[in-house]
C-alpha cells in the first residue's frame, strides 16, 4: 500500500530545506512579452507532443513559460501548485496542457510533489467522479497521479469523504478549505455559530475528525487544510487545535502575507506547512532571464521563512 502523504511532503520539506510552494497560474497578460503566444512549441520540453501543441501557439507558449519556471525553481521548492481554472480556461488542449506539466513536473528528472488546486466540492457518485478524475485516471496514461487536491467543505462529510477514501488508498493527500487568504472570507466563515464560535472553527474541528484515521508516522494525517498567510492569529490559533493537519498556506507576496505572518502555521520543529505564493514567484521578472528571476525569488522566500522559523 502507498505511504502517507503528510510524510513524503514532510520528508522533502527536509531534503530541501524549503518550505515553498510554488503556484503556477498562467496569465497571458502577466507572461513576459517575449514569451507571449507568437512561436511554435519546443518539442525538449514533450515527448510526444500532442496535435494540439503543433498547431496551438497559444498552449505553446505558455507551456513553455510553465515548463522553464518548473525546471528553474525544482531544486529550490517541494512542491508544484496547478491552479486548475488557468488551464481550463484555455479550452481542451489546455488540460492537455496540464496534465503535461504535471507529467513534467512528476518525472524522474523532477520528481517533485504536485498539487492540483480544483477547490472540487460535491455529493455522491458526482464527487467520487471528481475524485476519481483527480487520483484515479493516470493509470492509464502511465503517469504518477497528483499527489493533492483543494477540496471545500460546503457540502459536508458527502462531499470530502470520497476524497479522503481514495486519497488514503492511494497514499495522496486532501487539502480542504478552512481558513481562505482573501479578504470577503469574512463574509462567511467568521460568521458565529450558536455555541459563539466562528464557522471556519467548526469546519476546522471536522477536518481534524477526518483526518485523524490517517496519521502517518511523522505525526500529520494525509488531510490537510487551507489556511491563508493574511490571518496569522487564526492561523496560529488553528495550528495549536489541529496538530496533526498539515496546512496549505496561500497569500504569501502578492496577497500581503510574509514570512512573519507564516511562523504560526508551523509546528516547533519547522514542520506541518507549506507556503504557497504563485504571482509573486512566476512573474518576478519580466525579461529574457524570467525563469531565473523565479528561481531567485523562491529562493529568497525559502531563506526568509527559514529565518522567521529561526531555521
Amino acid at each position: 500500500m502507498p505511504g502517507n502523504f503528510a510524510d513524503r511532503l514532510i520528508s522533502v520539506i527536509e531534503e530541501k530545506n524549503s518550505r515553498v510552494c510554488v503556484g503556477i497560474d498562467p496569465v497571458l497578460e502577466l507572461m513576459p512579452e517575449h514569451m507571449r503566444p507568437t512561436e511554435r512549441f519546443e518539442e525538449r520540453f514533450w515527448n510526444p507532443p500532442s496535435e494540439a501543441f503543433r498547431t496551438s501557439p497559444l498552449l505553446a507558449g505558455v507551456g513553455k513559460f510553465c515548463a522553464e519556471i518548473i525546471e528553474a525553481v525544482a531544486e529550490i521548492a517541494p512542491v508544484i501548485k496547478f491552479n486548475s481554472a488557468f488551464f481550463e480556461a484555455l479550452g481542451p488542449g489546455g488540460l492537455d496542457l496540464l496534465y503535461r506539466l504535471m507529467a513534467w513536473s512528476t518525472s524522474a528528472r523532477f520528481d517533485l510533489l504536485v498539487l492540483v488546486d480544483a477547490k472540487r466540492g460535491d455529493v455522491g457518485s458526482t464527487a467520487e467522479a471528481y475524485a476519481s478524475a483527480v487520483f484515479s485516471q493516470y493509470a492509464e496514461i502511465s503517469m504518477r497521479p497528483p499527489d493533492a487536491v483543494t477540496v471545500s467543505p460546503w457540502l459536508g462529510s458527502d462531499g470530502v469523504a470520497p476524497f479522503v477514501d481514495q486519497a488514503s488508498e492511494l497514499g495522496r493527500g486532501v487539502f480542504v478549505l478552512v481558513r481562505t487568504s482573501n479578504p470577503s472570507a469574512t463574509e462567511v466563515q467568521d460568521l458565529l455559530t450558536e455555541d459563539g464560535r466562528p464557522l471556519y472553527e467548526h469546519v476546522a474541528a471536522l477536518v481534524d475528525k477526518w483526518g485523524a484515521p490517517h496519521i502517518g508516522e511523522r505525526g500529520y494525517s494525509c488531510v490537510g487544510a487551507v489556511v491563508g498567510a493574511t490571518w496569522p492569529r487564526q492561523l496560529a490559533e488553528l495550528r495549536e487545535t489541529m496538530p496533526h493537519t498539515p496546512f496549505l498556506v496561500p497569500g504569501y507576496g502578492a496577497q500581503g502575507g510574509g514570512a512573519s505572518d507564516v511562523v504560526g502555521a508551523f509546528d516547533a520543529d519547522g514542520l506541518g506547512a507549506i507556503v504557497s505564493s504563485s504571482r509573486g514567484i512566476i512573474y518576478a521578472g519580466d525579461g529574457e532571464d524570467f525563469a531565473q528571476a523565479a528561481a531567485r525569488a523562491t529562493e529568497e522566500m525559502r531563506v526568509a521563512i527559514n529565518e522567521a522559523l529561526g531555521l
